[in-house]
């Protein structure tokens, strides 16, 4: 039979109400095989860092809130509460964690608080709707993904071996860059490199660190990667320079899934060189025969001014049509010679002759002589 911690605690109390809180003033620790199991809120404002025991958060019908002015330090940790566990308080977890039911909340407009686990402790239990919904942070030398999501949708994010020897943190937001609701600027998904053609206006992540690293992202049906890319090959993890205030290609070491759901590896960076991270898009390569550069910046500075498809020439009976997001046809020419330059040409568009707004359209191009027709995005940017 396992001992149970008898622990002397001050608790908040109002003569006409029931208990409302587990408040430490003072020194409280949980011993080695003990159990302690919180129906109630914790505020912590004495130490309460040096738990050797079991810590279990349970609410069949209400929230529960951890705070305080001291970071508490659970050594194995269980979250079963129905609507969430929030922390007003940086939380830690020594040895092991375990998502039962529920979320555990952190603000996003504090960063320095999280749920952090340390020297490399383990979780379980993570699914969409059992994770961080905010900032999770770690110190140890093991590869880590964090358990982070939103608007109830698991989106893990991996780091490698030793990137959080200093502590790593990262969360995940469910939302347009361009207009962050939890950051002081915002990020224009249409000001990326040279290297690059598109950048997702659907979601990005944080990640902050000083460490090197490899960073793998993950996407799901609600990504829209088909947005960015037709194949995999050409999908790239994108940062927002803080260096140069724009979207940088991070590279593509690796990818597994399809376009519905899967994850994308970038090349070494570090984390804290970029305020966040996301899917970007780069050049379309078609069976060694075609390349297809799907960015059109025509802007005069004699960089992708048109839309490039090299080796085209070897065709000279392909027929090219684009068409805009709704299906309209806004280009169509036999021969295509490597000129278009985002004008509207189409026999069904009403400003023919104007030039086309900033976006993602859709290429056919059909190469004659009984070889395969190819297909994909291109994206605009002025």
């Amino acid at each position: 039979m396992k001992k149970i911690a008898f622990i002397t605690v001050c608790l908040l109390t109002n003569i006409s109400l029931a208990q409302e809180a587990f408040r430490n003033f003072g020194n409280v620790q949980i011993h080695d095989q003990g159990q302690v199991g919180f129906h109630i809120d914790v505020i912590n404002d004495g130490t309460f860092d040096q738990n050797r025991g079991f810590a279990g958060f349970y609410n069949t019908t209400n929230s529960l809130t951890i705070s305080g002015s001291n970071q508490p330090i659970f050594y194995d940790m269980e979250v079963n509460v129905i609507d969430d566990l929030f922390l007003n308080v940086n939380v830690g977890v020594a040895n092991f964690q375990e998502f039962v039911n529920g979320r555990v909340q952190t603000p996003r407009d504090q960063k320095d608080i999280s749920l952090h686990y340390i020297n490399d402790a383990p979780y379980m239990g993570e699914n969409d709707t059992r994770y961080v919904d905010g900032y999770s942070s770690i110190t140890g030398v093991l590869d880590f993904t964090f358990p982070i999501g939103d608007d109830f949708r698991l989106r893990p994010m991996r780091i490698e071996t030793n990137a959080a020897v200093n502590t790593a943190k990262g969360a995940y937001y469910f939302e347009n860059p361009n207009t962050p609701n939890f950051f002081s600027g915002s990020f224009d998904t249409d000001n990326f490199d040279n290297l690059l053609y598109g950048v997702s206006n659907f979601e990005f992540w944080d990640l902050d660190g000083t460490t090197e690293t490899r960073v793998t992202l993950t996407w799901d049906d609600n990504s829209n990667i088909p947005t960015l890319v037709d194949n995999l090959e050409n999908l790239r993890v994108v940062g927002w320079d803080k260096a140069s205030n724009r979207w940088v290609n991070l590279g593509n070491t690796s990818f597994t899934g399809d376009l519905n759901s899967g994850e994308i590896t970038s090349d070494l960076i570090i984390p804290d060189n970029y305020e966040i991270l996301t899917f970007g898009s780069s050049e379309i390569l078609l069976d060694g025969d075609l390349q297809v550069f799907t960015g059109v910046s025509p802007n005069g500075d004699g960089d992708n001014d048109t839309f490039i498809i090299q080796g085209i020439e070897q065709f000279p009976d392909n027929e090219l049509a684009i068409f805009n997001r709704w299906g309209v046809e806004v280009y169509r020419k036999k021969g295509y010679d490597n000129s278009w330059g985002g004008i509207s040409e189409g026999r069904t568009t009403i400003a023919k002759g104007e030039e086309l707004p900033v976006g993602t359209y859709y290429y056919v191009l059909k190469l004659g002589s009984g070889q395969k027709d190819r297909a994909g995005y291109l994206y605009i940017n002025r």
